[in-house]
């Protein structure tokens, strides 16, 4: 997939943009994150991507042609989205309900092919074993995790996820943004997600949208270069420490700095 935002301007209010002015560019297979602190737009940002939101100056190009001229249903075929938590109050089964993703493909019926796609995901995130729990007894990680699968069945040209690693431990943390990344790697997938954890995102990004106040973009590159300490300590207002381990940079965080 490809992608080119241009000159892209967006306000939940006439008076106060959230967005301001940002052109990108994305393109071809990797997993992309996005970082910033809380508040820059990062995930206004992503549901301008995916038409969610309309943006009030700039446009979006995916493969050639503006999104605004594509289709709904088309435009969900070539992108997924999963959202940063699902307040989806679902009583039917988890199978059932990462089975929605499919909804683009499928005719007048449910088929094996289907089926097996969904148990395939599920099965990729350890939750093949709740197939048949209500969705609305489930906690809030198991939540996270029927949700990216009812992602991951869309089987689309590129997925967009917003704080996907949001309410996991650790461990699931790692193995969810590992799985992302062999994912776009092994089946050429355009991966965009929003992420808090620079040290996640330095170790399995191939690309780093770094976002700053006031909702512009501050650095985009691959994490080396955009993960430095003189560009963290400047965005997120903390002194830090940045090495190098295992070819990744990683990140000490020191104390805030002074509002003063």
């Amino acid at each position: 997939m490809e992608m080119s935002i241009e000159n892209l301007s967006f306000g939940y209010n006439k008076d106060v943009k959230t967005l301001h002015d940002i052109s990108l560019e994305i393109s071809g297979p990797g997993l992309v994150c996005i970082l910033g602190p809380n508040g820059v737009g990062k995930s206004t940002l992503i549901k301008c991507m995916n038409k969610l939101l309309k943006p009030d100056a700039g446009r979006i190009i995916v493969d050639g042609q503006d999104i605004s001229e594509i289709p709904n249903k088309e435009l969900c075929m070539k992108l997924g989205y999963v959202p940063a938590s699902s307040w989806d109050c679902f009583s039917m089964p988890v199978v059932d309900t990462v089975l929605i993703g499919r909804h683009n493909h499928q005719k007048w019926k449910n088929t094996k092919e289907d089926y097996d796609i969904v148990y395939r995901a599920m099965k990729l995130l350890g939750i093949d074993h709740l197939a048949m729990r209500s969705f609305n007894k489930l906690s809030a990680g198991q939540h996270q995790k029927v949700c990216i699968a009812r992602g991951l069945v869309q089987e689309t040209e590129a997925l967009i996820l917003d704080e996907p690693t949001a309410n996991l431990d650790v461990k699931y943390q790692v193995y969810v943004t590992e799985m992302l990344r062999g994912l776009a790697e092994y089946n050429d997938m355009t991966i965009i997600m929003i992420c808090h954890d620079l040290n996640i995102a330095a170790t399995y990004a191939h690309k780093v949208i770094l976002m700053a106040d006031p909702g512009v973009i501050h650095k985009v590159g691959t994490p080396t270069e955009v993960l430095t300490k003189e560009i963290i300590s400047n965005v997120y207002q903390v002194n830090c420490d940045v090495i190098m381990h295992d070819g990744h940079p990683h990140v000490i965080l020191g104390h805030a700095m002074s509002s003063e």
